[in-house]
């Protein structure tokens, strides 16, 4: 195994990265978050170009392990939950936790998709029309049907602790915090109102920020802030 892991995600944005970066911070492993480093730019191009490479992303996050070069989102976090602890041992339970982080993606593709809702190679201001339109649906219909599904995940979670799958924590939990960050911070007049029906999902969110290595790197440099060139945007406008 290759110490450390190297993460290629783009500089200065959290994005679809922050799901990878909060796996790898809570279970402690080593990793490069390779493009903050110097010419770590090109090392990020050349995992994406099919001429270098074996296997090359369509996007980052892309993860090297020794030999192998993983992407997708769920996908890296499909590897790193069965090598690193976080996921269950069973095959179902695998399964199952992929799936919830599939349908993570699903949600943060729309979130993505309230300030981008017509083309992501036009600037957020050339559509502001259709972002406000695609917004209002997303903040009234689309974020309490996703947050509903979950709720009733962790509701219904035979294991104990709160968790949304087992007994203890897995990656879908880390997921489901930056999910709920996110959210709270592109929209958080919505989520002030939403989240009183969502006391399983509050308390999980609040168990991960808690724990000693995702606290730590909340309060660090590492972290970095949501901004407006992510994937969650504030736009008091879409509110």
């Amino acid at each position: 195994m290759t110490t450390p892991y190297q993460l290629y995600y783009w500089d200065g944005l959290q994005g679809r990265g922050e799901f990878v970066r909060l796996a790898l911070e809570e279970a402690g492993i080593p990793y490069d978050d390779v493009a903050r480093a110097k010419k770590g730019m090109p090392a990020l191009m050349a995992s994406l170009d099919g001429d270098k490479v074996d296997h090359p992303s369509f996007a980052p996050p892309v993860l090297r392990a020794g030999e192998l070069l993983i992407g997708q989102t769920a996908n890296i976090l499909l590897f790193l939950g069965a090598r690193h602890g976080l996921a269950p041992r069973a095959e179902a339970g695998r399964l199952w936790a992929n799936q919830l982080q599939l349908t993570i993606s699903d949600i943060v593709a729309e979130a993505h998709d309230t300030h981008h809702p017509i083309s992501t190679n036009k600037y957020y201001e050339d559509q502001k029309k259709e972002a406000k339109a695609r917004s209002k649906d997303f903040r009234e219909a689309r974020i309490p049907k996703f947050l509903d599904y979950f709720e009733g995940v962790v509701q219904r979670n035979p294991g104990r602790g709160g968790w949304a799958v087992g007994s203890r924590l897995s990656y879908v939990d880390l997921s489901l915090f930056q999910l709920v960050e996110g959210l709270r911070y592109a929209f958080p007049k919505t989520m002030a109102k939403l989240e009183p029906s969502y006391p399983g999902l509050v308390a999980l969110r609040d168990k991960v920020a808690a724990r000693p290595n995702i606290a730590a790197y909340l309060g660090s440099k590492r972290r970095i802030p949501f901004n407006e060139d992510g994937i969650f945007r504030h736009y008091p406008e879409l509110e």
